[in-house]
């Protein structure tokens, strides 16, 4: 049976000489693979549409077990996302947590939407890594989590009632000042963090201007997301281990640069 849906590829592997395997987020049928016959071709017509972040309408032909694709129209290949590598590496831990986080055929069009939408912003030149983080924050529910975003997860005073000042991966939620010494080892928070992660939680993509967020806020971000993500989520991620390592080779080169000043 041949169906056309709309998708983002997720994953692209290799399978045999010239068939190439990729993982869609379609907003039809949820997370889908397909076969993409002849795709490494140089001359074939399915190659533009089987890169990785390419958002494209699919015709395929649906099995019991992998479809295969029969045709591919592509609606944008974020060329200038591809261009930048940083920003580049961002998108790769939003496309691989979701590939890993969603199973597959359960239809889910409004995480559809959040990525193409997230894929479209940083095509514009939004940030990339705060999209990133917005998109983890509001993943943790999808993996089955509910951390304390407006209570303090040792009282449970609201957001409105006191200032939180740390974050327990521990126990899964924001301290207030009097608590905050039940866990010795939660990440201290700052006023923007907590309510860029609150917003994050809560926010309607759809409403997304423009956020601008110090170095300092993203790296406390950054050790948040990533700790709470090691601690239950049960996921690795390739894309990140690619990330740090850009990361560090940025750090080289501004040391050798400051060093040779």
């Amino acid at each position: 049976m041949l169906q056309r849906v709309e998708g983002i590829v997720l994953r692209a592997n290799a399978y045999g000489e010239s068939n190439v395997i990729i993982t869609l987020l379609t907003r039809e049928l949820g997370k889908i693979g397909v076969v993409a016959r002849g795709a490494k071709k140089t001359n074939s017509r399915l190659a533009s549409v089987t890169q990785l972040f390419t958002y494209g309408s699919f015709l395929i032909q649906k099995g019991s077990g992998l479809g295969t694709l029969s045709q591919g129209e592509l609606i944008d290949s974020y060329r200038e996302l591809r261009s930048d590598l940083v920003a580049t590496a961002y998108a790769s831990i939003v496309v691989e947590l979701t590939d890993k986080a969603v199973e597959e055929k359960k239809n889910n069009p409004y995480l559809f939407e959040l990525v193409l939408q997230l894929l479209q912003h940083m095509n514009e030149g939004a940030d990339a890594e705060v999209l990133t983080y917005l998109f983890m924050t509001k993943m943790i529910p999808v993996l089955g989590y509910h951390p304390f975003f407006d209570q303090c997860v040792n009282c449970r005073c609201s957001a409105n009632e006191n200032i939180f000042v740390a974050f327990s991966v521990k126990e899964g939620g924001f301290l207030c000042q009097r608590c905050k010494r039940t866990d010795p080892y939660a990440f201290s928070v700052t006023e923007k963090s907590v309510k860029l992660m609150r917003l994050f939680y809560h926010f309607d993509v759809n409403r997304l201007g423009k956020i601008e967020v110090s170095e300092a806020t993203k790296k406390n971000l950054q050790q948040i997301l990533f700790s709470y993500y090691d601690e239950y989520s049960g996921i690795y991620l390739k894309s990140r281990k690619f990330l740090e390592q850009l990361k560090n080779m940025d750090n080289f080169l501004k040391t050798d640069k400051n060093s040779e000043t």
